[in-house]
């Protein structure tokens, strides 16, 4: 490892926390400042490419293979690295936020990975980033427990064995850290997460019989997953261990990164260890890329585009045959489903939903799956079993009964379903509370049963929008306008009031969220992500 040069990084506009000085050493500081310098220029450029590639979907109206990369698609002989054995069984995935009760719960949940994040179930407070990092190393050196102060129950670390293997999610390439700064500009968010916890981790994990191991979100194009791969082959000289070591897991939830699959994993393939297909940000990219497409790329209520839907499953096919042809991984999308300790009768319906859709991925040839809740581990787990039995994958099956043609992947109109009034309360009433619980810190919140994300306001702002402009015309005959929207937020807002009583809204967020959902579901100017005029307001 070179010798820490003095680190320019600032932090700046920060409260201190506990122990910080633990996570924000000099040394790790100036790790991040090297990443800041090599990178942060690339990543500027490639969100330039963004925009470019964006005006040129509004142009077209329509995607495609890359015609040039062809080559690397037609070319059978290679394949991704093996996986290590803490990732070769990845039947079931727990999802969460990095805050120290659901660090210990995840570990603890009979899950095979836990994805830890500090991506879409975490609000970018400067508190949760710093704090869960801490809780992480907490975790590897077995220095954690927790004493819930509302109920005294307490928490802790099962046997090494028991514990799942953890995949960090750092920020998306277009979310800056304006806590931490070089020269007056603010590092990404995706280099500080990734480069904390590495340059803290990395020996640790190795020692601990794991790695480094890491999922990418938001991910558009090859090209970022090759900004990826040079971060990872920088990262792994500088602290001096051994190149392949990380291992990184690519989201395809978004439109572009469909049509590049294969070429992301090439980019990566050293270090890559397979894809996940996800849904509500993936639909929000479709929504985002053809919002000017006309009346055929308007996607029905969210809650109607299910897994199922034809554009949906060629996705998901692509995505598995893709997937084993190279060696890596598939990974199925999220049971977002919240058990009710009151109400037995929706959790039996919603635990056969649950199942059903664990079934068919299963069937589907994916190698694992997501839940937001430890007790959908069993569920999950028993759909893999029983196909799986003590295989730890099944990348053996190479699908290639599956072929999927460009228009197949934006085929939108082929369903039945339309939007509807019920569906544009729902968006009102969800975005709104998600957003509200975002801007005091939380990035996991349970509404009407679910454990929602980020993901699920970004999809809901969007169609509010989407519709708006494509003057939809629901079933009792109301057309989607700004002043629908507007009356219906305004209903929501009087009714949260009502549920929850005037100390307890006057004390929350409620007319800020209310605001921001309907600024950026209402502004003309469409805004990239929700999270950028969000992140300005967060404490």
């Amino acid at each position: 490892m070179p010798a820490p040069a003095p680190s320019p990084l600032a932090i700046v506009d920060a409260e201190p926390l506990p122990r910080q000085d633990e996570v924000l050493n000099h040394a790790a500081l100036a790790f991040v400042a090297e990443l800041h310098r090599q990178f942060t220029p690339r990543r500027d450029e490639l969100l330039a490419r963004r925009g470019e590639r964006r005006a040129e979907i509004a142009r077209t109206s329509t995607l495609d293979f890359l015609p040039e990369t062809a080559a690397i698609r037609a070319d059978d002989s290679w394949k991704v690295a093996p996986a290590p054995a803490a990732l070769n069984d990845r039947r079931v995935e727990i999802t969460g936020p990095t805050d120290r009760k659901m660090t210990i719960n995840a570990l603890n949940s009979g899950a095979k990975v836990w994805l830890a994040d500090f991506e879409d179930a975490s609000a970018p407070t400067w508190e949760n980033v710093i704090l869960g990092q801490l809780n992480l190393i907490d975790a590897y050196t077995r220095n954690i427990d927790f004493t819930d102060p509302g109920s005294g129950k307490s928490y802790a670390l099962k046997p090494a064995g028991e514990l799942a293997t953890v995949v960090t999610r750092p920020r998306g390439w277009h979310l800056n850290e304006r806590h931490l700064q070089l020269d007056g500009t603010p590092v990404p968010g995706a280099l500080v997460d990734f480069g904390l916890y590495f340059f803290h981790n990395a020996q640790r994990l190795i020692d601990l019989g794991n790695g480094p191991y890491f999922y990418l979100p938001k991910t558009e194009s090859h090209l970022e997953a090759r900004l990826w791969n040079d971060i990872f082959v920088f990262a792994q000289d500088y602290v001096g261990i051994p190149q392949g070591t990380i291992r990184a897991t690519v989201l395809i939830e978004t439109i572009t990164a469909a049509y590049e699959m294969e070429e992301i994993l090439y980019e990566l393939r050293d270090h890559a260890s397979g894809l996940n297909a996800g849904r509500w940000d993936y639909l929000f990219s479709i929504v985002k890329n053809f919002r000017d497409g006309g009346s055929k790329f308007v996607l029905p209520d969210r809650n109607a585009v299910t897994m199922t839907a034809p554009f949906m499953r060629a996705y998901t096919e692509l995505l598995v045959r893709t997937c084993h042809k190279r060696g890596a991984h598939a990974i199925g999308g999220m049971a977002a489903f919240i058990p009710s300790r009151r109400d037995a009768a929706v959790n039996k319906v919603a635990f056969e939903k649950v199942k059903a859709d664990k079934d068919r991925e299963a069937h589907d040839g994916f190698d694992g799956s997501w839940v937001a809740h430890p007790d959908l581990v069993p569920i999950a787990l028993a759909s893999f079993d029983a196909v799986l039995g003590e295989k730890p994958n099944q990348k053996d099956r190479l699908r290639e009964d599956v072929s999927v043609a460009a228009g197949d992947l934006i085929a939108i109109d082929t369903l039945d379903a339309k939007p509807t009034y019920d569906g544009l309360r729902n968006a009102v009433a969800v975005g709104i509370r998600y957003i509200e619980a975002w801007l005091r810190g939380m990035g996991a919140v349970a509404i009407f049963n679910l454990m929602e994300d980020a993901a699920t306001a970004e999809i809901s702002r969007s169609q509010i929008w989407q519709w708006i402009n494509a003057d939809v015309v629901f079933e009792n005959g109301e057309h989607a306008t700004a002043d629908l929207a507007r009356k219906v937020a305004a209903e929501e807002l009087s009714a949260i009031r009502s549920e929850i009583g005037d100390e307890a809204f006057a004390s929350g967020k409620w007319q800020q969220a209310h605001d921001l959902l309907l600024q950026v579901s209402l502004d003309q100017d469409y805004a990239d992500f929700l999270t950028l005029p969000a992140y300005e307001q967060l404490g």
